[in-house]
């Protein structure tokens, strides 16, 4: 996990949050990577990746995800806090579920379930759902056509401690490839998660 600042002279709010973010367990399918948090939107950040492969066809992704954290000690307004959760979750559906009126609706109300069942307290949520449609021509005509739901979406965190903002997202993540959320009393196996 890489931040936008050198973690020593980092606030104690911020290097809390890491650490907290340290803590935080996943579903063994999915996969986490350290990206560039955006240096523009504020003075610390984090980021990460993820991707969730078919097991059956690991060069198939069945769904990714970016997570930024963002911490601003200005409180900017907007945020209503000093951090900020930007997140970004893409995947690829059945055309028949592509094709549901309440789909956006039901992407939003994943995420705000995913939030209130680990517990992730929050403010000021906000984002968007989106369906693409693609078609490949050329040599890219094997690809057919492709559907896929995108949710942009950041809300504030209440208090440095992020590892339930983490793992809802996650399962998010994993909830947008298919596979359901592991239940809290379930043992999780080393594996690729971490």
């Amino acid at each position: 996990m890489t931040a936008s600042q050198d973690q020593k002279s980092a606030p104690s709010q911020f290097r809390e949050a890491l650490s907290s973010l340290r803590r935080a367990r996943f579903q063994p399918e999915l996969s986490l990577s350290s990206i560039d948090a955006p240096t523009h939107l504020a003075p610390y950040g984090v980021g990460l990746g993820a991707d969730v492969v078919d097991p059956s066809n690991e060069e198939r992704q069945l769904a990714l995800g970016r997570f930024m954290l963002l911490y601003d000690p200005r409180f900017p307004e907007t945020w209503g806090g000093d951090f900020r959760v930007v997140s970004y979750i893409r995947a690829s559906i059945e055309p028949d579920v592509a094709a549901e009126q309440m789909l956006a609706s039901v992407a939003w109300d994943w995420l705000i379930e995913a939030l209130e069942r680990k517990g992730a307290s929050h403010k000021r949520a906000g984002g968007t759902a989106t369906r693409a449609f693609s078609q490949g021509f050329g040599i890219l005509a094997e690809d057919n056509e492709r559907i896929e739901i995108e949710l942009r979406a950041s809300w504030t965190p209440k208090g440095p401690d992020m590892q339930q903002h983490l793992e809802a997202w996650a399962d998010m993540v994993c909830t947008y490839a298919g596979l359901p959320p592991l239940p809290t009393d379930v043992a999780r196996f080393p594996g690729r998660g971490r």
